[in-house]
Protein backbone atom coordinates (compact mmCIF):
# COMPACT_ATOMS: atom_id res chain seq x y z
CA UNK A 1 0.00 0.00 0.00
CA UNK A 2 2.78 2.35 0.36
CA UNK A 3 3.83 2.28 -2.88
CA UNK A 4 0.84 3.70 -4.09
CA UNK A 5 1.01 7.15 -1.65
CA UNK A 6 4.42 6.91 -2.50
CA UNK A 7 3.68 6.98 -6.70
CA UNK A 8 0.02 9.31 -5.82
CA UNK A 9 2.60 12.02 -3.97
CA UNK A 10 4.89 11.94 -7.26
CA UNK A 11 2.58 12.17 -9.86
CA UNK A 12 1.05 14.81 -7.86
CA UNK A 13 4.08 17.02 -7.53
CA UNK A 14 5.13 16.36 -11.10
CA UNK A 15 1.73 17.38 -12.33
CA UNK A 16 2.50 21.08 -10.33
CA UNK A 17 5.77 21.31 -11.85
CA UNK A 18 4.72 20.42 -14.93
CA UNK A 19 1.40 22.12 -16.51
CA UNK A 20 1.77 20.47 -19.80
CA UNK A 21 1.47 22.59 -22.50
CA UNK A 22 -0.79 25.51 -22.54
CA UNK A 23 -3.77 26.81 -24.78
CA UNK A 24 -2.54 29.07 -27.84
CA UNK A 25 -3.65 32.03 -28.47
CA UNK A 26 -3.42 35.31 -31.38
CA UNK A 27 -2.43 33.46 -34.04
CA UNK A 28 -0.47 31.03 -32.24
CA UNK A 29 1.93 33.54 -30.91
CA UNK A 30 0.46 33.99 -27.52
CA UNK A 31 0.07 31.34 -24.54
CA UNK A 32 -3.66 31.30 -22.39
CA UNK A 33 -2.19 31.60 -18.34
CA UNK A 34 -3.78 32.93 -15.39
CA UNK A 35 -0.32 35.46 -15.07
CA UNK A 36 1.98 35.98 -17.80
CA UNK A 37 5.06 36.44 -17.29
CA UNK A 38 7.98 39.02 -17.03
CA UNK A 39 9.05 39.57 -20.31
CA UNK A 40 5.32 39.24 -21.48
CA UNK A 41 2.47 41.93 -21.93
CA UNK A 42 -1.61 41.18 -21.58
CA UNK A 43 -3.14 41.40 -25.11
CA UNK A 44 -5.99 40.02 -25.19
CA UNK A 45 -8.15 37.52 -23.55
CA UNK A 46 -9.24 33.94 -23.88
CA UNK A 47 -11.86 32.06 -25.04
CA UNK A 48 -11.63 30.36 -21.22
CA UNK A 49 -11.06 33.97 -19.29
CA UNK A 50 -7.27 33.69 -18.94
CA UNK A 51 -4.61 36.22 -20.26
CA UNK A 52 -3.18 36.28 -23.53
CA UNK A 53 0.23 36.57 -23.24
CA UNK A 54 2.42 37.53 -26.03
CA UNK A 55 6.26 38.74 -25.86
CA UNK A 56 6.29 42.30 -27.20
CA UNK A 57 7.99 41.15 -30.14
CA UNK A 58 5.22 39.10 -31.18
CA UNK A 59 2.76 41.93 -30.52
CA UNK A 60 1.51 43.44 -34.02
CA UNK A 61 -0.15 46.59 -34.47
CA UNK A 62 -4.17 46.51 -35.65
CA UNK A 63 -3.24 47.03 -39.56
CA UNK A 64 -1.06 44.30 -40.00
CA UNK A 65 -3.05 41.68 -39.04
CA UNK A 66 -5.53 39.91 -41.41
CA UNK A 67 -8.68 39.00 -40.57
Amino acid sequence: MKPFWVTLAVMLLLSQAMPGDTEKCWHSRGSCRERCFRNERVYIFCMNGKLCCLKPKNQESHDEVKQ
